[in-house]
C-alpha cells in the first residue's frame, strides 16, 4: 500500500514540475505576433534606410532643397545636390548634365569640369552643385557651376507625364526623366536638312501637337535611339521617354522610343 502510494505521489510531483517548466517558457512579455493585415509590421520599407544607414537623398547643411531651389530667384546663387541622369556634352573644360533627385531635376550648363572629371561623373553619380539659377528661352538652368563628387548613386525612374501634356503643370517637372504613352507621329525632319544634327519631331496626342527633340550632342547617330527616330513614319504611334528640356514649350529632348505594344 504504501508503495503504491509512494509510487502516486511522485507521479503528481513529476506532473508538477512538468506544468512549471512549460510556463516558465513563455515570457510574459513577449509581444503577440504581427497580423501583417490589422497590425502591419513597422520593420523599414525597402525603399527607406536602414537603421544607422545614411539616406543618399538626404541634403548636407546649407543645400536647398528642390522646393527651395525652384521658390529662388532667377540670377541668385544656388547650391543643389542631385544625381546625374544623362551627359549632354563637354568642351573646353565645361560639361553639361542633366540631373534629379527625388523631388525634381536640374539643368547643368557648361559647368566648369575637365575631360577626366567629365567621365567620371557617369549616370547616377551623385554630385555637389554650386552655381546661378538663370533662364534661357524658358528652360531654367544653372550657369557657371562647379561641383564635389559625393558618396552614393541613384537613377530615376521615368515618370509618366501623358496626361500633364496641354497643362499647366508639366512646366513644374521641367528637365525630369519623363515618359509619353500613345503618341502619334506628325512629323520627322532634320535640323538643317541634313543627318548629322538635331531631329525635330512633331507628336499628337488627342488631337494636340507637341514637339520632340533628339539632340545630337546627347544622342548622336551613332546610337540606337537617333537611328530608331529618323526611321519612323507618320502615322506610327509609339512611347517616348526624355528629358522634359523647355525651349519656347515643352521640347523633350529623346532618349528612348517604343512602338506602342513592344
Amino acid at each position: 500500500m504504501k508503495k503504491i502510494l509512494a509510487r502516486v505521489l511522485l507521479a503528481l510531483l513529476t506532473v508538477a514540475m512538468i506544468a512549471t517548466a512549460v510556463a516558465c517558457t513563455k515570457d510574459p512579455a513577449e509581444p503577440a505576433q504581427t497580423d501583417p493585415v490589422t497590425n502591419p509590421s513597422t520593420e523599414p520599407n525597402e525603399t527607406e534606410p536602414e537603421e544607422g544607414e545614411k539616406d543618399i537623398h538626404a541634403k548636407s547643411e546649407g543645400v536647398m532643397t528642390y522646393a527651395e531651389y525652384e521658390a529662388a530667384a532667377l540670377d541668385s546663387a544656388v547650391v543643389i545636390e542631385a544625381f546625374v541622369q544623362g551627359k549632354q556634352s563637354w568642351w573646353d573644360n565645361k560639361g553639361t548634365f542633366y540631373t534629379q533627385d527625388k523631388d525634381g531635376a536640374y539643368f547643368l550648363y557648361e559647368m566648369a569640369c575637365t575631360e577626366e572629371q567629365y567621365n567620371q561623373l557617369t549616370v547616377g553619380t551623385k554630385i555637389k552643385v554650386t552655381g546661378y539659377k538663370a533662364e534661357w528661352s524658358g528652360e531654367v538652368e544653372i550657369v557657371d557651376a562647379t561641383f564635389e563628387i559625393l558618396e552614393g548613386s541613384w537613377v530615376a525612374e521615368a515618370t509618366d507625364m501623358t496626361a500633364l501634356l496641354g497643362t499647366d503643370d508639366l512646366i513644374k517637372h521641367q528637365n525630369m526623366v519623363a515618359v509619353f504613352k500613345g503618341m502619334t507621329v506628325v512629323s520627322v525632319s532634320y535640323k538643317n536638312e541634313q543627318r548629322g544634327d538635331d531631329i525635330y519631331v512633331t507628336l499628337s496626342k488627342n488631337g494636340a501637337e507637341y514637339s520632340f527633340c533628339v539632340e545630337y550632342y546627347l544622342t548622336n547617330t551613332e546610337t540606337a535611339v537617333y537611328q530608331a527616330v529618323e526611321a519612323l513614319e507618320v502615322g506610327d504611334v509609339i512611347d517616348v521617354t526624355g528629358f522634359l528640356y523647355w525651349y519656347n514649350g515643352p521640347n523633350t529632348h529623346i532618349t528612348a522610343i517604343a512602338p506602342v505594344g513592344e
